[in-house]
């Protein structure tokens, strides 16, 4: 590049070039200046290879794309040479920048709670769940979880509540046991359905952080929940939630 053309490359790429790429389906990992300002590097991701060649097709096709044409006709070329290079990824090495887990307040027919007790937190139980692996849908994860840790299988009904602590994103359902047998894992030294009330949580739930997610999804009420895919538009399950059962709107 021409050291004195980086700032005006910059511009165009912060406004017309990022946002083209990532509404079209692209990632960006970053984007790198030499300490002589002759050289951009800029790394995408995108999943394979067919799905570059979709996503490039996008990009021609916006609106945006024919306004970046018209205003580098206007404004010159903005560097000299250009090379395009295609890498193959030899592992995830990304640090999420939040971690999100799921965890399921599941009754059955007795109206018991199943609840559960780590190895890593012995001096407590608390409500089955886990990590939302990649790709993973949270509904998914959270059956997925609750079958692993304790060999129920549950309906889920609806969102209980959201809490974070700036690291961790942690989402709780309201759902229902649906067969299986009682179980532990390599995780849970102990799991049962335990008929627990305002009046005993807190002899069973000893940590802070769990109360709340525990007092809150007792109450009852759930919020709707949609998983969903994109290009083309793909419903893949929505959970209709109950406050409308309560007289909520």
């Amino acid at each position: 590049m021409n050291p004195n053309k980086v700032q005006n490359f910059l511009h165009f790429f912060h406004k017309y070039m990022l946002p083209l790429n990532i509404k079209s389906g692209a990632k960006l990992i970053g984007s790198w200046v030499t300490d002589k300002c002759d050289e951009i590097t800029v790394i995408w991701e995108y999943p394979n290879q067919d799905e570059y060649i979709k996503i490039e097709e996008r990009v021609k096709r916006d609106d945006m794309y024919q306004q970046l044409q018209t205003k580098l006709q206007e404004s010159g070329p903005l560097f000299i040479d250009y090379r395009r290079t295609f890498l193959t990824s030899t592992g995830n090495y990304e640090r999420p920048k939040q971690t999100v887990t799921v965890s399921g307040y599941i009754t059955n027919e007795k109206g018991e709670t199943l609840l559960v007790k780590t190895y890593w937190r012995k001096d407590t139980w608390e409500l089955p769940g886990g990590g939302v692996d990649n790709e993973e849908t949270l509904d998914q994860a959270l059956i997925r979880e609750i079958f692993e840790e304790t060999g129920i299988k549950v309906n889920l009904i609806g969102v209980s509540g959201v809490y974070s602590n700036g690291n961790t994103i942690s989402i709780v359902f309201l759902g229902e046991a649906a067969g299986g047998a009682l179980k532990t894992s390599e995780e849970t030294m102990e799991v049962s359905f335990v008929k627990i009330n305002s009046t005993n949580v807190l002899h069973y739930i000893k940590r802070g952080k769990f109360i709340p997610r525990v007092v809150d999804a007792m109450r009852g009420y759930c919020v709707p929940y949609e998983a969903f895919k994109v290009r083309p538009y793909q419903l893949l399950e929505r959970l209709q939630g109950n406050l409308d059962h309560y007289g909520q709107n």
